[in-house]
């Protein structure tokens, strides 16, 4: 079976700074994928380079057997390869079933439509409203995002990315800013994604790593230091040595 995503021998170098080092993973359908390690191993800086938001100094970036290396981050997402941000990139006057609906419409082709009330295209009114009850914001639909909680602003990132039907999903850090008690939804939200979705999450939430992913990729210094199971990352020496230490879950 072909992977959904192949990263093949990735290298970025900004000038004389080695950032990103003969990096190679795969992502199958509906596998699920941590990439951990310390601050500045390069692991945002690797998802920049597979969504398309920097071009790779060398190597290859894949997508259903398909090259994408050269291709936008427009034309990514088009492909079905989509991401998050660390930082929230929310529109916060906008309410919140209008930017899914925003989302449905550049999905389809029909952004230049936009001004058109959603409930012209009866599909795509439901599917907004369904989005939104699998994320549980079916009570928010009219809320301007600046006024929610910040763990349901990373709720609505995740919706929007789900509204453009991605066949892999780059989620970097859904956790970051979110206080514990907000934690929950965010985990039945990745709970519930399609079964078929390729995920990569970068998360420092090791429990929530653990929990979450099927494979485990570790970076150190911009290169692959291990990609495992979990079980098998738990007990691996160089790892409790680059980065997790003794405190694992």
């Amino acid at each position: 079976m072909t992977p959904l995503l192949q990263v093949e021998s990735l290298e970025k170098h900004f000038g004389g700074l080695h950032v990103t080092r003969g990096v190679s993973l795969t992502i199958a359908p509906g596998e699920r994928i941590a990439l951990i390690g310390p601050n500045g191993a390069g692991k945002t800086t690797l998802v920049n380079l597979i969504s398309g938001v920097i071009a790779p100094s060398a190597g290859r970036v894949r997508l259903a057997g398909e090259d994408v290396t050269s291709q936008s981050q427009a034309r990514r997402v088009r492909s079905g390869l989509v991401r998050t941000f660390q930082i929230t990139t929310l529109a916060p006057h906008l309410p919140v079933q209008r930017q899914v609906e925003l989302a449905l419409f550049e999905r389809e082709g029909l952004a230049h439509r936009a001004w058109r009330p959603v409930e012209a295209y009866p599909a795509l009114a439901g599917e907004a409203r369904a989005i939104l009850a699998t994320f549980g914001l079916a009570n928010h639909a009219t809320v301007p995002t600046g006024q929610l909680a910040y763990g349901e602003q990373r709720l609505v990132e995740m919706a929007l990315a789900l509204a453009l039907r991605p066949r892999v999903l780059l989620l970097d850090e859904p956790m970051a800013g979110v206080p514990q008690d907000d934690g929950h939804q965010l985990l039945a939200a990745l709970d519930a994604l399609p079964p078929e979705l390729g995920v990569l999450i970068i998360e420092h939430d090791m429990d929530l790593v653990f929990r979450f992913a099927h494979r485990i990729v570790v970076l150190a210094e911009g290169a692959v230091l291990a990609d495992a199971t979990p079980e098998q990352i738990r007990g691996d020496a160089r790892v409790r040595a680059a980065y997790l230490g003794h405190g694992l879950p």
